[in-house]
């Protein structure tokens, strides 16, 4: 198994990409001034349910939850379970403050920003789910490091998940594809891939909504690729 270890170059350790887009509407101003700082993750400290939720649910993380329709699908969906998304995307915090409004969500929290500094303070062993949705592909081979899949952020997801628990992953780009596939084959330890037929990876298994990027990528022509890994006995 490949260590996590700050400096390795397969480790994700800076956030790179921008952060803002278009000015936000007033009503999305208001939402990320006055509704984040109510369910942000706080800056410091273990990360544990009870501390966020009170209690000791299940919990879910998202990284890079885009718009957040499929974090405030999933949580509506299991509502005693909890959920942390992370997003540098100002625009992206702004709609998924507005789906969690107009949900109601009680069971979620949120961090503007790197997702590994969160996930680093989540206690081993107590996730059940992992998300990692359309991930920035960098597809130029010298910016391959800068990709969330690589062994450093996959063996941190691989330690954060409970025996049994999932790591979902999808993508719509071939080079990110190729590479997420070479590096989930150099933890094989760690994951058992829930694919039992050619076609399984083709299609969006229950649950799983469609995210405005991948109805994007549908529009233009791409084939959409899903992954379920299950986290094996330590």
């Amino acid at each position: 198994m490949t260590a996590y270890k700050p400096g390795d170059p397969t480790t994700l350790n800076r956030l790179y990409g921008r952060s803002k887009g278009k000015k936000l509407r007033s009503e999305q101003s208001d939402l990320v001034e006055n509704l984040l700082p109510q369910i942000a993750v706080p800056d410091e400290g273990v990360l544990t349910s009870e501390r966020l939720f009170g209690d000791a649910r299940s919990m879910h993380f998202e990284i890079g939850f885009g718009g957040g329709e499929h974090l405030a699908y999933r949580a509506d969906l299991l509502p005693d379970h909890g959920f942390i998304g992370c997003e540098p995307f100002v625009n992206g915090v702004a709609m998924a403050l507005t789906h969690i409004r107009d949900g109601a969500l009680r069971n979620v929290r949120l961090h503007m920003g790197d997702a590994l500094e969160i996930l680093r303070r989540v206690p081993d062993g107590s996730l059940s789910f992992v998300y990692l949705l359309h991930p920035d592909p960098w597809p130029k081979a010298r910016h391959a490091k800068r990709r969330m899949m690589n062994d450093g952020p996959v063996d941190m997801i691989a330690a954060k998940l409970k025996p049994g628990g999932e790591f979902r992953f999808g993508t719509d780009h071939p080079i990110y594809l190729r590479h997420a596939l070479m590096v989930m084959q150099r933890h094989r330890e760690q994951f058992d891939w829930l694919c039992n037929k050619a076609d399984d990876f083709l299609k969006r298994p229950g649950g799983w909504p469609e995210t405005r990027y991948e109805a994007k990528a549908r529009r233009i022509g791409h084939e959409v690729w899903y992954f379920r890994y299950r986290r094996r006995d330590a």
